[in-house]
């Protein structure tokens, strides 16, 4: 049997530079305890680890009264980040620069009287972050559908959540242009978020089996099950090796694996140990 893994596979940018940021801080001495303020990436095996070094994801800042508190990488909502301030905690910043730069563009488009239209999944941290950069006219649409009843505007000002795929901008972009006179389009998806979906579709069309590896709760591996899926539909989505089933690769012959932007290369090593143990039986 074959395992091929992506290139792109492993931590992006944002994440590696967020979990560099907190091992570091977890080699110092640091008063008052060492927290993130939710977990600092969207992968239950990293935070664990981190947590093993004394650093504590928690869930808002009533939890945290002391000490430093990190700031993960998909960044936090504007209000959270003063009370940080205000409450005198040591702010060790590790939001995503490619998100700080959809954050200055959502708080530069309010301040200049555009209607902001922020593309994305408003449950998502990141983009519950992006809101509150912006004046009480912002909204959110996952899609068109969320836009059918927006009125006719002078000024609209269009960004989108840094792990979104690339048609889905494209689409409320189009559907946008008869929304208002004017529109200023701020492509700000992160190009690892491109990149990783077009070779993981590239992948999917040459393997019998493919498996991506991620936290259930990540945004961006979630989009890769359905880019995989759509195009085979032996696709798996798994957090561990443990969930790997040997049914799944009976007579399979080419096997591609590929990984969410959060996902460590332990983890991905791990993954191609195990079916190598499995193609062997």
């Amino acid at each position: 049997m074959e395992i091929i893994v992506a290139k792109s596979s492993g931590f992006c940018f944002g994440v590696k530079r967020a979990i560099n940021m907190a091992n570091k801080c977890a080699s110092e001495e640091k008063d008052g305890g060492i927290f993130t303020l939710g977990p600092i990436i969207h992968n239950p095996q990293v935070v664990k680890k981190l947590e093993e070094s004394s650093v504590y994801a928690r869930k808002d800042l009533t939890e945290i009264d002391t000490g430093t508190v990190i700031i993960r990488s998909h960044g936090v909502k504007l209000e959270e980040y003063k009370e940080a301030k205000d409450k005198g905690l040591n702010i060790v910043d590790a939001t995503c620069p490619f998100v700080r730069k959809a954050q200055d563009l959502v708080s530069q488009l309010s301040e200049e009287g555009y209607e902001v239209v922020v593309v994305g999944e408003k449950d998502h941290p990141e983009v519950k972050g992006l809101l509150s950069y912006g004046s009480k006219n912002v909204r959110v649409a996952a899609g068109i559908a969320e836009l059918v009843d927006m009125p006719r505007v002078h000024k609209l000002g269009i960004v989108a959540q840094t792990t979104l795929p690339m048609e889905k901008l494209e689409d409320v972009v189009s559907f946008c242009l008869h929304k208002a006179t004017e529109i200023k389009v701020f492509n700000t998806i992160c190009n690892a978020t491109s990149t990783r979906q077009t070779e993981s579709a590239q992948l999917a069309k040459s393997v019998d089996v493919m498996v991506v590896v991620g936290g259930k709760n990540s945004a961006n591996t979630r989009r890769l099950v359905e880019v995989c899926l759509a195009i085979q539909p032996k696709t798996y989505h798994i957090e561990v090796a443990d969930e790997l089933e040997a049914a799944w690769f009976a007579f399979a012959g080419r096997v591609g694996i590929t990984s969410g932007a959060s996902t460590p290369e332990w983890l991905i090593e791990e993954v191609v140990r195990s079916i190598d143990c499995i193609s062997a039986k």
